[in-house]
């Protein structure tokens, strides 16, 4: 790794700005994605939030245009990032403005929430960089009030999110009015089948990055508490939320409904608590964001929609009030703390109808999570954290498929088909892909 980023290419001016921030050692996602994308490649990245990825396609980006004259036309930019929620955009924004601070750039974002009015005014000039949510940049694209015919870099940051929350149409439309010759950048958390197709169209001759999973949380301390019920689950976070050694904490819950009753039960106790939650207006999202930051509020009870977008370096503790339905979300929630390398703490509850999803977790982490108990708040039964194995039955080999000429089957996805003797079967000790209707 480069001892510095002066080492890795980058415009003086960007230089001055990281060491005004005191910025001094690249993370290894930018050491790896600055200087290819510097000299022009496409890049396909794959990295979590907190390993420094935003830094590692802004600045190349700033860099590269830094070194071209300044636009002249209104609304063409010539860079265009694309974030899945309004939270990530302003990250990226702030990130823009930060390390672009020397050169004199027009940043404009592009989210749902916003007046239109204030967005067609930052239009009416010329613009550097466009950071945008999809559905919204559509909106300002169809109605002809920004042309990207200029865009020289497409960044696409956490696609997997973008894919999963019905972007993809959005994305390649998008992608369709931007010239040919652009450099395209996708970073995402994960590479599924879903993933590689869409690189596929619209990378050229990438050059892959990943961040091993397994630095995401080295230096995130993780913890489990079984729970018997609900309630259980509400005095255990009671004792968190009182707890000397909890500076600035983040709860996760899975429902909206959830995240308010929770902000006002913590509330009523005497907590500085705030909800956070996809209801609520961008006004609303960011006055809190910005009295989490300053102290205003200690405690901010939060769905899955700002697990990817809350950027507080400060967030000594995370608590998973309700496990997250994916194993990558646990990532990206538990993320929030441990930020550039500080020491955090994950906490997560799980009751007895968790063991399925705990034991993904754990898969996923490479790691059983260590169980711990609070005096006086002791679960009555403690579980496992993986339900036992089913028994093998003898005489057939484990894991064979007992496929039968003639049956019928059904796929996972519920889609009856048949499986004729032979046709299809996986090897003898493989997993089945189909079980029997």
């Amino acid at each position: 790794m480069p001892l510095s980023f002066a080492e890795l290419g980058l415009h003086p001016l960007i230089l001055k700005a990281l060491e005004a921030g005191g910025y001094v050692e690249p993370t290894a996602i930018q050491a790896e994605a600055i200087p290819a994308a510097l000299a022009g490649h496409d890049l396909l990245a794959t990295a979590a939030t907190g390993t420094g990825k935003t830094a590692a396609f802004i600045l190349p980006g700033l860099s590269r245009i830094a070194e071209l004259p300044r636009p002249r036309e209104a609304a063409a930019p010539r860079i265009l990032v694309l974030a899945p929620t309004r939270e990530l955009a302003r990250q990226v924004t702030d990130a823009v403005r930060k390390y672009g601070k020397f050169l004199r750039l027009n940043t404009v974002d592009l989210v749902g929430g916003m007046p239109y009015r204030a967005q067609l005014r930052l239009l009416s000039r010329p613009v550097d960089v466009v950071v945008a949510t999809p559905g919204r940049l559509i909106d300002h694209l169809q109605r002809g009030r920004l042309d990207l015919g200029s865009v020289n870099a497409l960044i696409l940051d956490e696609a997997d999110r973008m894919l999963d929350m019905g972007f993809i149409e959005d994305v390649e439309t998008i992608s369709a009015a931007c010239p040919a010759s652009r450099q395209t950048m996708l970073f995402t958390a994960t590479l599924d089948r879903r993933m590689a197709a869409l690189a596929g169209r619209l990378l050229r001759e990438p050059v892959r990055i990943s961040v091993e999973r397994a630095a995401e949380t080295v230096s995130i301390e993780q913890r489990l508490h079984h729970a018997d019920d609900l309630d259980h689950k509400r005095r255990l976070l009671h004792h968190f939320a009182g707890s000397p050694e909890v500076a600035k904490l983040i709860v996760f819950a899975a429902t909206k409904r959830d995240a308010d009753a929770l902000a006002r039960e913590l509330a009523d106790a005497g907590h500085a608590a705030a909800a956070l939650h996809g209801d609520m207006v961008q006004a609303q999202r960011n006055r809190v964001l910005q009295q989490l930051r300053t102290g205003r509020v200690r405690i901010l009870v939060a769905t899955d929609v700002a697990a990817r977008g809350i950027d507080v370096r400060d967030i000594s503790h995370v608590i998973n009030f309700d496990l997250p339905r994916s194993a990558e979300d646990y990532v990206h929630r538990i993320g929030r703390t441990g930020r550039a390398g500080a020491a955090g703490v994950a906490i997560s509850f799980a009751t007895r109808s968790d063991r399925e999803t705990l034991a993904r977790i754990e898969r996923y982490v490479r790691s059983e999570i260590a169980v711990g108990t609070i005096p006086g708040l002791e679960p009555r039964k403690p579980f496992a954290a993986r339900p036992a194995a089913r028994p093998h039955r003898p005489g057939r080999p484990r894991g064979a498929h007992p496929a039968k000429s003639g049956k019928a089957w059904s796929r996972p996805s519920g889609k009856r088909g048949t499986l004729p003797t032979g046709a299809g079967r996986p090897d003898a000790g493989s997993r089945p892909r189909f079980r029997k209707f």
